[in-house]
């Protein structure tokens, strides 16, 4: 569970978490992960984890953002199975068995959709838009259910042990490993604190990052729209050409001329902004800083 600024929820969330798993499960962990929360958050956790055995807490040195965070805690996990939930209530813990009971043998990944979105209709969407990005990444209709809330066997992870881009998408990543998906209904309750900080821009950007970083086809719509414009070019001198040949007399105007710079300026930067975005990726691999890096890890024997 990515965690930030969430002290306000976590006891109830981890108590009502351990009272669902224990009958589910013979064996199982919690792991919180805090994602550079400027409230009481770590100090929440730490409390849990006096007091809850099952629980470890990973205290992240900054915030990385809830991808990142996630990645840091399945790297941690120690279990066949792994469960994603996030820290605000809203995906309720009962709901957890009807995820483990649609993972059978045929299935690696299961998602738990909600029934009934409790979101604003800006952030409906922004998530219809990544979702629809998704779609094109994974290769699988299964996009149009993809959650934060899901379970997947643990072994996924070894197709992206050595990640280290600076994108993160925990569904993406998962999808180099399987093709094998799952989707049930669950119930998707109103935020009980706090507000969200997942707002409608950090979608957006999310999603340009996520088809930037996991993905060439901006590049390919870079050549397409210049070679568009090379067509509209070739098209315009012909105008221009042939009106000066059988009228005698050439386009005139200066708005004309502008208008057509203006134009196959903004095509220019158009394409160079996306390959500055590539060269950006490119830059930043290069540098092979780590993902995140984990500043105390307590619980469960560390």
């Amino acid at each position: 569970m990515p965690v930030f600024n969430s002290e306000s929820t976590l006891r109830e969330l981890c108590a009502r978490i351990v009272d669902v798993v224990r009958g589910a499960a013979t064996e199982f962990e919690i792991v919180l992960v805090n994602d550079g929360s400027t409230d009481g958050s770590w100090a929440t956790i730490q409390e849990i984890v006096a007091d809850a055995p099952v629980v470890r807490g990973l205290n992240l040195a900054r915030n990385h953002g809830q991808h990142t965070a996630l990645l840091a805690g399945i790297r941690a996990a120690r279990h066949e199975l792994i469960v994603t939930i996030d820290d605000d209530l809203q995906n309720p813990p009962e709901e957890i068995p009807k995820l483990l009971q649609a993972m059978v043998e045929q299935v690696d990944i299961v998602y738990g959709t909600p029934a009934r979105s409790q979101h604003r209709a800006g952030r409906r969407i922004a998530t219809r838009l990544t979702r629809a990005v998704l779609r094109g990444l994974i290769g699988s209709e299964i996009a149009r259910s993809v959650s934060s809330f899901r379970v997947f066997r643990t072994r996924l992870r070894d197709a992206f042990g050595d990640y280290r881009g600076s994108s993160v998408s925990i569904d993406v990543l998962l999808s180099w490993g399987t093709s094998r998906y799952a989707a049930v209904s669950v119930r998707h309750d109103a935020r009980k604190a706090g507000r969200t900080t997942y707002s409608v821009g950090k979608l957006f950007a999310y999603t340009m990052d996520l088809t930037a970083g996991f993905s060439t086809r901006p590049l390919r719509i870079a050549s397409v729209v210049g070679l568009a414009f090379a067509g509209f070019g070739v098209a315009l001198l012909l105008f221009v050409v042939g009106r000066a040949a059988f009228q005698g007399n050439e386009v005139p105007g200066f708005p004309f001329l502008a208008s057509v710079v203006a134009i196959f300026s903004g095509a220019q930067l158009f394409a160079l902004g996306i390959m500055g975005e590539y060269l950006a990726r490119m830059y930043a691999r290069l540098l092979d800083k780590p993902i995140y890096a984990v500043l105390e890890e307590i619980g469960g024997g560390a």
